[in-house]
């Protein structure tokens, strides 16, 4: 079979299609034919040599890509699910070697791959898992009561967005920055407030709730340029495994999206989220696998609002 991955390291050209062996499904775990991957700023460091410490025991290729949609053409023995085959699901993937999301078919766990949402195509489904449960996490770590404060920097991208949505089903105040292009997005998506985005946006947050807010979800990844946005006390929910110094008792919550990878409940349970309007799925542009590399130099060259998406 197919996948899109890099045999050695480097910048996009890195990605190529290569041959691997097919695989099939074995006790929990199904098998699903991909029909779309989304692409996502971590794919960028597989081939980088980003995460070339986690892969020495791995065998190239070295597969990016952490969630799909396809159709469901393989269960394996004993494996409990209510799914059947030839339904169209999507998932999470935990890439691992030639293991991604990049590839034609995945045999992955059972609590890893939920129903498509009605009414949405492959292609939208799959920007939903990863970017989706990682939102997922962060509120659920920031525990945050309805009617607290929430800020959310990088706004306009999928984890921004989702958090926005998400955070305002649960009865929060959302304080999210944007560039002036992206205001009107941003406040569709439910913000309350929207702030210019940019190295002074703790600021430009105070002014806003003088006090702090009670949290931050930095999906800019500004990391201590956000800390002084915060009460004393409060919470910053950090990607990309910042964890920083703390300071005035703020509580910093590093956001792994691999602790939500099997917890299909919470993955259904988006997709129902999908159906009835709370979350809107965004793509912003399809390419052929074979065009991984373009999608990823378009991905680097910045303003890509939704996810781009391989198609199969």
């Amino acid at each position: 079979m197919r996948v899109v991955g890099a045999t050695e390291y480097g910048g996009p050209e890195a990605l190529r299609v290569v041959e691997v062996p097919e695989r099939h499904a074995g006790p929990g775990e199904v098998r699903v034919r991909v029909r779309a991957a989304a692409v996502n700023p971590t794919d960028t460091y597989v081939a980088s040599g980003d995460r070339k410490k986690a892969q020495q025991e791995q065998e190239p290729p070295y597969v990016p890509g952490m969630d799909v949609a396809g159709v469901l053409d393989e269960i394996g023995e004993g494996t409990s699910t209510d799914l059947a085959v030839g339904e169209h699901v999507m998932a999470i993937v935990v890439p691992s070697g030639s293991h991604g999301g990049y590839a034609e078919s995945l045999v992955l766990p059972a609590g890893s791959v939920v129903r498509v949402p009605a009414g949405a195509d492959d292609v939208a489904a799959s920007t939903l898992p990863m970017n989706g449960l990682t939102a997922r996490r962060a509120l659920d770590l920031l525990a945050l009561r309805p009617g607290q404060v929430l800020a959310v920097t990088g706004a306009a991208g999928a984890f921004g967005g989702y958090v926005i949505q998400l955070a305002k089903a649960e009865g929060l105040r959302v304080i999210a920055d944007a560039a002036p292009k992206d205001e009107e997005l941003v406040r569709e998506l439910g913000a309350d407030v929207v702030v210019p985005r940019g190295e002074d946006v703790a600021q430009r947050i105070r002014e806003v709730e003088p006090d702090g807010v009670d949290a931050v979800a930095d999906g800019a990844v500004q990391n201590e340029q956000v800390l002084p946005a915060v009460r004393d006390g409060g919470a910053v929910a950090t990607v990309r495994f910042w964890r920083g110094e703390a300071e005035r008792g703020i509580a910093l919550h590093p956001v792994l999206v691999v602790d939500y990878a099997e917890e299909r409940e919470l993955l259904d349970r988006l997709r129902a989220q999908v159906e009835d309007g709370t979350l809107t799925l965004r793509v912003a542009r399809t390419f052929p696998a074979e065009q991984a590399a373009e999608a990823h130099r378009t991905l680097a060259a910045g303003g890509t609002r939704g996810r781009l998406v391989l198609e199969f």
